[in-house]
């Protein structure tokens, strides 16, 4: 009889079949502490992207960041606590974050499609619909979405309606579109224990939520491992595998979907 980890190491070389994958990257692994854009992890990741694409998978992006370069272009010292300051920042930031990701993304001939949501977009079942529509015809026109939530118009002094650094809002997209995967890029190699040392693959979220303390992020960002779990479960339940490592690691889009043991893997239907 297989063992566990047999049985894990078989699921992660599954994701070498998936063919639709959400990939979802955060702030800090693509700004710099002031905020301004890192345009050598940029060019990295994009490029990776579009390997993908031509290869024939389906690439769904969500990218954080927007606010924070805000911050950087408004010559703010850290990011505001007042909702408009934050609309603001977010209304900035997001015109020079799509200008790079389109001169980006065009140097290796794909196209992309801006995408803003909000919770609204979800909650309402004809506008969920639309939404599944409108990002089915773009992938499918080998378009690939660029995705962030709407924070000029999302009013974080209501609790709940707000997405979390885009974790949530990643793993809602990958059960609107029935993605096969999610990958979430961060600024570390994964989900670590007490010791600092990798998980290589989770088998019950609720166990990995006690390694992590509740909160934990950077100054820019509004997410933190513990939401990434609570994203990870959400997707994982819907049938996604998915993987939380270092968006540094050379060629980790392309090696993570050759089943290489990077990260930290959660298979489809984990609880």
């Amino acid at each position: 009889m297989p063992t566990s980890r047999q049985l894990l190491a078989k699921e992660r070389a599954s994701l070498q079949d998936a063919r639709r994958v959400v990939v979802k990257v955060g702030t800090h692994s693509i700004a710099k502490p002031t905020g301004r854009p890192d345009y050598r992890a940029l060019r990295r990741l994009v490029a990776q992207l579009c390997e993908l694409r031509k290869a024939g998978i389906e690439i769904i992006f969500v990218s954080s960041g927007a606010v924070a370069a805000g911050v950087e272009a408004l010559g703010l010292p850290a990011r505001p606590t007042q909702v408009n300051d934050v609309q603001m920042c977010a209304a900035v930031g997001q015109a020079r974050f799509i200008s790079e990701y389109e001169r980006l993304f065009e140097s290796h001939g794909v196209k992309i499609g801006q995408v803003l949501l909000t919770h609204a977009d979800f909650d309402d079942r004809r506008r969920a619909a639309n939404l599944r529509r409108s990002l089915d015809h773009l992938v499918r026109a080998g378009i690939v979405p660029v995705i962030n939530e709407n924070d000029i118009v999302a009013d974080e002094e209501l609790k709940g309606l707000t997405f979390g650094d885009n974790d949530w809002l990643s793993s809602l997209i990958v059960k609107l579109v029935r993605a096969d995967a999610l990958v979430l890029l961060t600024t570390v190699d994964g989900l670590l224990d007490a010791d600092g040392r990798r998980v290589p693959s989770i088998g019950r979220i609720r166990d990995a939520l006690k390694l992590v303390r509740a909160g934990q992020k950077g100054a820019l960002s509004k997410g933190g491992m513990d939401s990434k779990l609570k994203a990870v479960q959400n997707a994982a339940k819907a049938g996604a595998h998915v993987v939380i490592a270092n968006a540094s690691t050379p060629h980790v889009l392309t090696a993570i979907l050759a089943g290489r043991d990077i990260g930290t893997f959660v298979p489809g239907s984990a609880l």
